[in-house]
């Protein structure tokens, strides 16, 4: 069965934007005087801001309203989108854009499937605004991976069924995700050794390889 579109992750997949968002989540960390580390920033891996903000938030002795919330959510966005402005079209791989290309050639249609609310300006800083056929981020979707309301959203987008996509992910929650919603996945870094990952890439630039193969 060849597939008809894929569906990428944002975060560790096409670029890496972790080291900005534990600089933000760190930074407000320190502002309300909770601890946060290295170890509790991964567990905030492909999970949505308010999510992320409850995780870091277990190890504060105050209770915070909603409403309280939402301004210190919206405090560590405003810090991240700052560190963001430092991010140029260098800052995406060279294996990235390459594999990007070729897909394109062997006639994929191309998503983004991101709990990410920056995702636009994200792809701008990096030379890729409109280079996808379709965008499903944080700003249409209400629940985070590894619910798969982000790349139902992102097949629909691309008119597909999810069969007819793979997705492509770094993270567990991402590959849950992808099963959930009933898509193949392919996966990289941590989530090429998940057992529910099908397919297992050393590299991004393995999956032009992959797909072919699928035709």
């Amino acid at each position: 069965m060849r597939y008809k579109g894929i569906i990428f992750d944002l975060d560790g997949v096409i670029c890496h934007t972790d080291q900005y968002h534990y600089q933000a989540w760190k930074a407000l960390a320190d502002q309300i005087g909770v601890y946060f580390d290295e170890n509790i920033n991964d567990r905030l891996r492909g999970v949505s801001r308010m999510a992320s903000l409850d995780i870091i938030l277990e190890k504060s002795e105050k209770i915070y309203t909603q409403e309280e919330k939402e301004n210190l959510a919206a405090t560590k966005n405003e810090i991240y989108k700052k560190l963001l402005q430092q991010m140029t079209p260098a800052d995406l791989p060279s294996e990235v854009k390459e594999t990007l290309d070729t897909l394109h050639e062997q006639g994929f249609q191309l998503a983004i499937g991101s709990s990410s609310r920056n995702t636009r300006m994200i792809l701008e800083r990096l030379g890729l605004a409109g280079y996808f056929d379709a965008i499903s981020d944080g700003t249409n979707i209400t629940r985070s991976k590894p619910d798969p309301e982000v790349f139902l959203k992102a097949a629909a987008f691309l008119g597909f069924d999810p069969k007819d996509c793979l997705v492509v992910e770094d993270a567990e929650s991402g590959i849950d995700a992808a099963a959930a919603g009933g898509f193949d996945s392919a996966g990289i870094g941590t989530a090429a050794s998940y057992q529910k990952t099908k397919w297992k890439m050393n590299a991004i630039s393995d999956l032009p390889q992959i797909v072919a193969a699928q035709a």
